[in-house]
């Protein structure tokens, strides 16, 4: 069997009724920031909060009776486990999923409760396969792969027919890349359709895995690392899907920890759309200007948005430092009856809003009889912090700014 563009429509026909036709709306906001007439592929919102479902479940569907009844196996870091584990036991499947040690809480909890045995084995996604693989072949289980599968990667091609369908003159698609699978069906469903238009990949700078993979000419594995882009890191990318992407994908760029968790913030809060670090990385390498792409009408995917909420919590508050909009201040002052009063007074006059206040009386050498107290505050932006430390000189603070 071999991926094709017929494949990827029997596909369509065979999942139809069960996976959520998902919006591509354009963005104004977020076209003004990249230079693209920009849509954006919101597959977040299928009923496990990611593409996976497509492939899993047209997978599930192509089993032999006597597959179903041995039941599924799978390897995850999360959002392939939810996929099969929904898809299994909507289907009367029994289903075994092995997530790394290190998945997020959201993703282990929510593959339980659709019906899931989870077993945590692992550090990485490659050592929770091989710890798969190991008990498919110890119980009888049926293994589904989460990218390197001709049906899985076909179910995962209906996006790039939809999107055909939902963007008039369509000239680009920006796919992000882990094992392959994903990029793999879109690029076949666009470019046997239409040739013309351009498809980009894109990957954690982590773990450059089909990039390697590309250059080398056959996969190999690269050194695994960590990454908030956790539904993308795979170390080695697929014997099939790399075939797919020498075959269709036009260009291939990284984006670092940095990038992936602005475009998460930005999406968070322009788009009001939650995305996991996977599903944030097509919009993040556009946003950078990392693609040789200039001013076409493109899609890219937000293909997941099962993001652990403390680690949402984190990149808004880094996001918020970045843009100057929460500082800390680091200022000195007389250890006396009135003077933090004195110190708030001033700034509640330059109209910034105390998050948070720690006093140190016996470190940063302070001398006896003054404290230093390291002050957060919400601003208004750069600006408006230089009018802040401003208003402290002129009160006589002597302070530092310690982001």
């Amino acid at each position: 069997m071999s991926v094709t563009l017929q494949g990827i429509e029997q596909a369509r026909q065979r999942i139809r009724s069960s996976i959520y036709f998902s919006p591509a709306p354009h963005s104004e906001a977020l076209s003004r920031m990249t230079g693209h007439p920009l849509f954006l592929k919101l597959d977040n919102l299928q009923r496990t909060g990611a593409f996976k479902e497509r492939g899993a479940l047209n997978k599930i569907l192509t089993l032999t009776a006597e597959e179903k009844s041995r039941g599924v196996i799978a390897a995850s870091a999360g959002n392939h486990a939810q996929a099969v584990a929904y898809h299994a036991t909507v289907h009367g499947i029994r289903a075994r999923i092995v997530m790394p040690l290190m998945t997020p809480l959201v993703k282990t909890a929510a593959t339980a409760a659709y019906g899931a045995e989870v077993v945590l084995h692992g550090a990485n996604y490659d050592e929770a396969c091989d710890e798969a693989l190991r008990l498919a072949a110890q119980d009888g289980m049926t293994f589904l792969h989460p990218f390197d599968d001709d049906a899985v990667i076909e179910g995962q091609g209906t996006i790039g027919l939809e999107l055909l369908e939902q963007i008039e003159r369509l000239e680009a698609v920006v796919v992000p890349i882990g094992g392959g699978g994903l990029i793999g069906g879109v690029a076949c469903a666009i470019k046997e359709s239409n040739p013309k238009i351009r498809v980009v990949g894109v990957q954690t700078e982590r773990l450059p895995s089909m990039l390697r993979a590309a250059e080398n000419g056959s996969p190999v594995a690269i050194a695994a690392e960590a990454t908030i882009a956790d539904g993308i890191a795979v170390r080695r990318a697929g014997e099939r899907t790399l075939p797919l992407v020498q075959r269709y994908v036009d260009e291939m760029v990284t984006v670092d920890e940095e990038e992936i968790a602005q475009s998460i913030l930005v999406l968070l809060e322009r788009e009001k759309t939650l995305a996991e670090g996977a599903g944030a990385v097509a919009l993040a390498a556009l946003l950078q200007q990392k693609t040789s792409l200039r001013s076409e009408r493109t899609a890219a995917l937000v293909c997941g948005g099962n993001i652990d909420v403390s680690l949402l919590a984190r990149i808004i508050e880094r996001g918020l430092v970045k843009d100057g909009r929460r500082t800390r201040l680091r200022i000195h002052l007389t250890d006396q009856p009135g003077a933090l009063h004195q110190l708030t007074r001033i700034l509640a006059e330059a109209r910034a809003n105390i998050v948070q206040t720690a006093h140190d009386r016996a470190h940063y050498g302070v001398s006896l009889g003054d404290t230093v107290i390291d002050i957060t505050l919400e601003t208004r932006g750069g600006e408006h912090i230089e009018e802040i430390r401003q208003w402290l000189r002129q009160a006589g603070y002597r302070h530092e700014r310690i982001d």
